[in-house]
C-alpha cells in the first residue's frame, strides 16, 4: 500500500500546487520564493519528493497533480484509521467523540453519510 504521509513543508507545497495547478514550474519557483523564501533548487528538490510519492508530476515544465486534493486526504484518513484504530471507523469515532460533543447538525450530516455509503 502506498504511504500517504507528507512532511509539514511537503503539505504546504502540495496545497500551493493544488490551488494553482496546472502551473508552469518557473511560476511555482516564484511562488515558493515569495511564500516560503525558497531557492529554486529547494523548490525542485521538494517537488521531486512529491513526484516520487506519486502525488504530482512535472511534464515539460508544467506541474500538475496525479491525485486530487480531496482524494489524497481521503486516502490519508483511511490510512490513519487503519494504522491507529485497526481499520475500524467506529473505534475512531468513539475516540474522537470521547472528549468532543457532536452538534445536532454534525450528527445529521454523519447519519446522511452513513446512509449514502451503506453497503448492500
Amino acid at each position: 500500500m502506498k504511504t500517504y504521509k507528507l512532511t509539514e513543508m511537503e503539505g504546504k507545497l502540495s496545497d500551493l500546487i493544488w490551488a494553482n495547478e496546472p502551473i508552469p514550474s518557473g511560476e511555482l519557483v516564484k511562488l515558493c520564493k515569495k511564500r516560503f523564501d525558497w531557492k529554486k533548487s529547494t523548490t525542485y528538490t521538494m517537488l521531486k519528493r512529491l513526484e516520487n510519492k506519486g502525488i504530482f508530476q512535472n511534464r515539460n515544465g508544467l506541474v500538475s497533480s496525479l491525485i486530487k486534493k480531496d482524494d489524497f486526504y481521503a486516502k490519508q484518513c483511511k490510512q490513519f484509521v487503519k494504522e491507529n484504530f485497526e481499520g475500524s471507523l467506529p473505534k475512531f469515532l468513539a475516540a474522537f467523540t470521547r472528549n468532543t460533543k457532536l452538534s445536532d447538525d454534525e450528527i445529521s450530516a454523519l447519519l446522511k453519510l452513513i446512509h449514502e455509503h451503506k453497503e448492500g
